[in-house]
Parts: C-alpha cells; structure tokens; sequence
C-alpha cells in the first residue's frame, strides 16, 4: 500500500504550458543583466549550465553548486558580479509571471484531500530553480502553506529529473521504498520514469509534456478533478 505521494509542481499542481513559461523567463531575466553580459551570451550560459545540472551525478554537490561553477566558468564572471542582479529578479520580477499560469483551486483540494486520507506529500519539482522561484509558484497554486514534508529545491538536491537517482534520494530523505510511493505529475518521461523504480504513477492530463520516448508504465491517468475524486474515494493506486 501506498504511503507518500510525490507531486509534480508545473504542469501538474500549477496548470501552465511549461515552455511558454520557460521562454517567456528568459525573455525578461536576460535583459536585466545586459549591463553585466551580452543577453545572448548570457541566455546560452544558462542553458549549458542546466545542461551540467541534469547531467551531473556527484552526490557531494548541489544542483546549485554545479550551476554557479559551469556559469561562472562559461562567463568569466565573479559571482558578486552578477548574483545581486539573478536575487533582485527573483525578488521583484519574476512574481510577476503567474500571469502565466493558471491556478486552480482543486489543487488545494488535492493535497488536503491526501492528508486527510493518511498519505505524506511531498512536493517532486525538478530543482533546477532556486528556492525562492519554487516558492513563488507554490504560492500561485496556493499551496505554500500546506504539511509537505519535502519540497526539492537546486540549493538541497544533488540530482535531477528525469534522472532516478533523483527519485532515490527523495525516497531516502522520507526514509520510505520506492514501491510505498506515487507520483503524480504531468511529463511522461520526467515523471513516469518512476514506474521504473516500483512507483506507481498518475499522469496528469491538460499540459502533458511527452517527447515520444522513452515509454514509461502510466498505471492512471485524468484530468487534476479526477485525481480529486480518485484520491478522495481511495480508488485505484491510491487504494
């Protein structure tokens, strides 16, 4: 029987198309370091550094670490150069970008629904954003108050989706087996990759993100109201 469900954030618990979002980031952080770097440059920088995240698999460094590191090396950048410039964005900009998004009050539901029938939460973003950004969109889905025993953030996490190691690591910090765990999220093969583990997984439809391949097991799968209802009825995986 399951224990702990493990909930995706964008996409899943937060409705938004992923990479309008993404993009639509860019558009307005890249600007605001032109001062500092060549916005081109800097926007590649970023990317090749995220690339060096989902790759690395050191469990002696953060996501955070291996991000500043390859940045600050692709830059030729100090960090006191640039980092005020990235916190003042989070900090006043990008709360600005839940325009984007379209929160839903049902995940709220969702979550206490799973409290009140015995299940831990656990929120399984992919940590390639800070924490401060993580929760700003925790707080867009009026979620931010909720009893989550663990929220994965770049500056805690060594690892990331849709690597498995990820997934152990969150498994191992709640002290719990894979095969006692559910995720729900809405990429098919970030999320579902869990299955592989002994997960059971639930795909949440409405911004599904699915690349073609790899094919993962889906063991269920609706819309976010009738995640509600199954979760509420203890129907099917969450039985």
């Amino acid at each position: 029987m399951a224990k702990v469900i493990l909930f995706d954030l964008d996409g899943t618990l937060l409705p938004m198309d992923t990479q309008r979002f993404v993009e639509s980031y860019l558009k307005e952080l890249a600007p605001r370091v032109a001062h500092i770097l060549d916005p081109n440059d800097f926007v590649k920088a970023l990317l090749a550094s995220t690339t060096e995240m989902i790759q690395n698999k050191d469990p002696n460094k953060t996501n955070e670490q291996v991000f500043e590191e390859s940045f600050l090396a692709l830059t030729n950048l100090k960090r006191d150069e640039i980092w005020p410039t990235l916190d003042e964005f989070y900090d006043t900009i990008f709360p600005t970008l839940s325009h984007l998004t379209s929160p839903t009050p049902v995940a709220k539901e969702v979550i206490e629904s799973a409290v009140k029938q015995g299940f831990r939460v656990a929120i399984a973003t992919n940590p390639v954003f800070p924490k401060v950004a993580i929760t700003h969109r925790m707080r867009w889905a009026r979620i931010e108050n909720l009893p989550f025993e663990l929220v994965t953030v770049y500056e805690d996490q060594s690892f990331t989706k849709p690597n498995k190691e990820y997934y152990l690591d969150i498994c191992d910090r709640l002290n719990i087996k894979p095969e006692e765990c559910i995720m729900v999220g809405n990429d098919v093969q970030e999320d579902m990759v869990t299955s592989t583990l002994g997960m059971k997984t639930f795909l949440v439809e409405g911004y599904v993100i699915d690349r073609g391949e790899p094919i993962y097991q889906i063991d269920d799968r609706g819309t976010i109201d009738r995640l509600l209802t199954k979760i509420k009825n203890r129907e099917g995986i969450f039985h």
